[in-house]
């Protein structure tokens, strides 16, 4: 990577010792060199003989020695302040004590230690150069993922109460011809749109302001190209992504000369934080990576890092599951349920879940308007209770879950009747209540108790429960609390998120045999804090396999596949066979009526759930993905995973327009290896028309001259398996 803004590399000397450690510091006449650093990259800080604290350079592990310091500029600041001269947009606004709007932090110190032979952690001591006021920045890093994790720890020793105005986790720069970003946006049923655009002088923010279930307009994450458009398998390429479920906000701010600034973290409108005496506040960690090698390398950095670190049981298989809801809906009983669990059974699933509408012990759950808050079996739809169902589905060999939605309430329960002020609102104005349906007030500290307990009962008095979908659908109009005081209602936002955090780590303590599903309605809260309570997430209430091609498409590219739950049904009515392959690319599961399938469906959903445990859902997990062509720029979509040792391979091919189309090139083979080629999840009684089925072709070919596609028509797929041969 170039050099940022005219920085310095580091001293030759020292580059063994920050590639071992993850971090280290030279100390010339000048100055002191920080580095953090991973395997392939390396972010880099200056401190000058005053104390300013610079960023020289993020990207490439610096390799020429450097001999003299060129003057830093206010632009190259490591962490801008507001009020001392720094004109473009700050990372920290801070009122002091006694009203002074600036702040100028000073170098003190820092120090780094291994956590483990692949983690490190480094801390950057600044300290104001008047107040006792000090901020920490923070960064943890992955050197075999080459992922970094980036924080802020905001503290105040004054006498009196601070406010803290913006709070950014991070703030890099670059420098570049030019940038391109692309990020994740959509809607309902439309969530993770891939669109990429050049910023251009001045401000771009993306963002969100709902509070709850904020990421449903937009993911935190997004992916930043230097010098281009992003490309797949070249070019420079940062990926972020905020570990964060509420409100956050990306500032990338091209100046004038042409440099870039990043703003990474809480949004902070609504956020206003005071802090008192004695207190530390902590920010939400950035994640980045960098690579060299495109955005296709980013995304295998980043789920590789996701499964050892970022997400609960990233070695575990997700189970394949049968879920009722489009089935159903709210139409069921016992006896229907049952039926469906006699159904399922010869599919081979792993579990059944149990969706919305089992709850509420006084009216029938028959909508979606009653019954939230009250967690208690409803008698009249499941006399012999979620116990006796849980032993059902054990006796035919498979597991059970429920849903469950603990942060809402509706106006119409019990709860809502006998504890009115347990809801978020603001006073004095006309409530507003979608369907109902209210949020609880988390940062009220019997709010928070009654919620843990809630699932706590559900989950400890059912111990057949092996599976939670834990759901969230309203955002947050009215963001106001009854409990926190008028001088700390801006807390709001940031507390709740942490008092949701405190349930979800209660509940995978307490339960670690229950695997979790993270659904809020669909892409509403997909981020690496909430997934490390969470085997898997839901991307969108869209199934149309067609559609889900797409949003899958874009989560792939900071979410590993494993973790994205995939459910075939009957939405878009489309080819049984499509809504099984690309739902291969997720942790498969079955949103079906098995009772009511037609024999050669229900054949070749058997088939699919098969295929799926014997050739797909491990590689898919544990493999490299390769996205070949996208269906943004092609009128077909070809990704693939590779295994590590690259001795096998999985190549999904989904034709969306009829056409026909040039050769399949593959990546990430071995060149030097021959693999045989297998058609799998055929119809019955058909023959692959894939050229090279059953023969031997090297990897060299494969990846140069390629193969031809077996599509032709619209909505067609194939799911193609390599395997290594001997020469």
């Amino acid at each position: 990577m170039r050099r940022c803004a005219r920085g310095a590399w580091l001293i030759a000397p020292f580059l063994g010792l920050l590639v071992r450690l993850g971090a280290a510091e030279a100390t010339p006449s000048s100055g002191k060199f920080i580095a953090i650093t991973t395997h392939r990259s390396a972010l880099v800080f200056f401190a000058d003989q005053t104390g300013v604290l610079y960023q020289r350079s993020f990207g490439r592990i610096p390799v020429t020695p450097g001999k003299s310091l060129p003057d830093s500029t206010r632009y190259e600041e490591a962490l801008p302040c507001y009020g001392s001269g720094y004109l473009l947009e700050p990372a920290l606004q801070v009122v002091h004590a006694d009203g002074n709007t600036s702040t100028e932090l000073r170098y003190v110190a820092h120090e780094s230690s291994a956590e483990s032979a692949n983690v490190s952690v480094t801390r950057i001591h600044l300290r104001d150069r008047y107040y006792d006021f000090f901020v920490d920045l923070c960064f943890r890093t992955y050197a075999a993922e080459d992922v970094i994790e980036q924080w802020t720890e905001i503290s105040n020793r004054e006498s009196a109460p601070v406010t803290l105005g913006r709070f950014a986790s991070a703030a890099p720069k670059f420098q570049a011809s030019s940038y391109w970003v692309s990020q994740f946006y959509g809607d309902v049923l439309r969530e993770g749109e891939l669109v990429e655009e050049r910023l251009a002088p001045g401000l771009k923010i993306l963002d969100s302001k709902l509070t709850v279930r904020a990421h449903l307009n937009r993911n935190p994450s997004f992916m930043l190209s230097l010098d281009g458009p992003a490309q797949e398998e070249t070019g420079e390429v940062i990926g972020g992504t905020l570990a964060w479920s509420g409100n956050f906000s990306f500032g990338f701010d091209v100046d004038s000369d042409a440099r870039l600034r990043v703003l990474a973290g809480i949004s902070p409108l609504g956020a206003e934080r005071r802090l008192q005496p004695g207190k530390t506040f902590v920010t939400p960690a950035m994640l980045w990576s960098w690579s060299a090698a495109g955005k296709g390398q980013v995304s295998r950095n980043f789920h590789r890092w996701a499964r050892r670190y970022g997400i609960r049981d990233g070695d575990k298989p997700r189970p394949v599951l049968l879920n009722n809801w489009e089935t159903t809906f709210f139409d069921f009983n016992e006896t229907k349920l049952l039926a469906l669990f006699d159904g399922a059974r010869d599919l081979g699933i792993d579990l059944f879940l149990l969706d919305d509408g089992w709850f509420s012990d006084k009216d029938p759950k028959n909508h979606e308007r009653i019954g939230l808050g009250d967690w208690q079996t409803n008698p009249r739809i499941l006399p012999h209770g979620l116990s006796f169902l849980a032993d059902q589905a054990h006796q035919r060999g498979f597991g059970f879950g429920i849903w469950m939605e603990p942060e809402s309430v509706h106006l119409g329960s019990k709860l809502y009747r006998d504890h009115p002020d347990w809801i978020m609102r603001q006073p004095h104005r006309e409530l507003q209540a979608p369907n109902t349906q209210l949020l609880l007030d988390l940062t009220r500290p019997e709010t928070r108790d009654y919620v843990w307990k809630a699932i706590d009962r559900v989950l400890g008095e059912n111990p057949g429960i092996t599976y939670l979908k834990w759901d969230a659908n309203r955002v947050a109009p009215q963001p106001g609390s009854s409990f926190l005081p008028a001088d700390e209602q801006q807390h709001l936002p940031v507390d709740y998120q942490r008092a949701l955090y405190e349930i979800m780590q209660r509940m995978k303590e307490k339960y670690p045999n229950v695997t979790a599903m993270l659904c809020a309605g669909g892409g509403g809260r997909v981020d690496y804090a909430a997934l490390k309570y969470f085997h898997s997430f839901w991307p969108s209430d869209s199934t149309d396999p067609l559609q889900r091609i797409y949003i899958q498409w874009g989560y792939s590219h900071l979410f590993p596949a494993w973790a994205l739950s995939s459910h075939i049904t009957s939405m878009g009515h489309r080819p049984m066979k499509f809504s099984i392959d690309v739902a291969f690319t997720g942790a498969l599961g079955i949103d079906r009526d098995v009772a009511k399938m037609s024999e050669d469906d229900h054949v070749a959903l058997k088939q699919g759930v098969r295929v799926y445990r014997e050739h797909v859902r491990d590689l898919v997990q544990h493999g490299d993905l390769y996205r070949l062509e996208s269906p943004y720029d092609n009128k077909r979509a070809v990704l693939s995973y590779i295994a590590e040792d690259r001795t096998r391979a999985l190549v999904f091919l989904y034709q969306l327009r009829e056409t026909a189309m040039g050769p399949v090139k593959l990546r990430g083979l071995d060149p030097t290896r021959l693999y045989r080629a297998h058609e799998l999840n055929l119809p019955r009684g058909e023959k692959s028309r894939l050229a090279i089925e059953d023969r031997v072709v090297g990897g060299d070919e494969l990846m140069t001259t390629g193969f031809a596609s077996p599509l032709r028509r619209a909505i067609e797929s194939a799911v193609i398996e390599f395997t290594t041969e001997a020469k």
